[in-house]
């Protein structure tokens, strides 16, 4: 029997080329640029850096394809296109630090029964999602949202079939981490028009 389980140690590095090798996906679920030495900590999506953003990405990627095949869960627990719905990204990025915590060296003995107790309920509240959602394993379309009194209405929901999902992860994960580093610029622009965002120097 191979042993596929994620590697949980804390000494672990990331690769920054990552991205742009094509065996990517092939290796055990990798753990996160936070997980040091110190215990986890919990990950806030709105305030990653622009780096720090593409290492979780990779990282929650791997451990969410480990958790799928593991388990042998279907597309309406943990559909392909899990990535596109900020409601899953939140739900199992939550899954995966209770992971770690469950399973770090220096955590209680029973702490893996308790995270499996929690795994069950967090799967009811996937498949909700995702039955609200509406993607599906061969294809996908955007969270409906609710629009209150004065808002601009909705845009049309779409369905779009998309033919390699690994391929479409890889484009998603590069224009995200290219919005966050705009945003990034464009904060210390504003902060300080007279030093360039990228070298920390100041311009002549």
């Amino acid at each position: 029997m191979t042993d596929d389980t994620p590697d949980i140690n804390p000494g672990a590095g990331t690769d920054e080329s990552v991205l742009d090798e094509p065996d990517v996906f092939d290796d055990p679920a990798r753990i996160s640029a936070a997980d040091v030495a110190e215990p986890p900590h919990p990950v806030n999506w709105n305030l990653l850096t622009a780096h720090d953003l593409e290492q979780e990405w990779l990282a929650l990627n791997q451990w969410v394809d480990w958790l799928r095949h593991t388990y042998g869960l279907p597309a309406s627990v943990i559909p392909p296109f899990w990535h596109h719905h900020p409601e899953l990204v939140w739900e199992l990025s939550a899954l995966h630090l209770h992971w770690l915590c469950a399973y770090d060296a220096e955590q209680n003995g029973s702490a893996p029964s308790g995270w499996h107790r929690d795994f069950a309920e967090t799967r009811n509240r996937l498949r909700d999602w995702v039955a609200a959602s509406g993607t599906r394993l061969d294809r996908d379309r955007p969270t409906r949202q609710t629009v209150w009194p004065g808002e601009d209405p909705a845009p049309p929901v779409e369905d779009i079939v998309v033919a390699d999902r690994d391929e479409e992860f890889v484009d998603w994960v590069q224009a995200d981490v290219r919005r966050r580093q705009q945003a990034e610029d464009e904060f210390y622009t504003h902060i300080d028009p007279d030093v360039d965002p990228e070298t920390g120097e100041v311009r002549d």
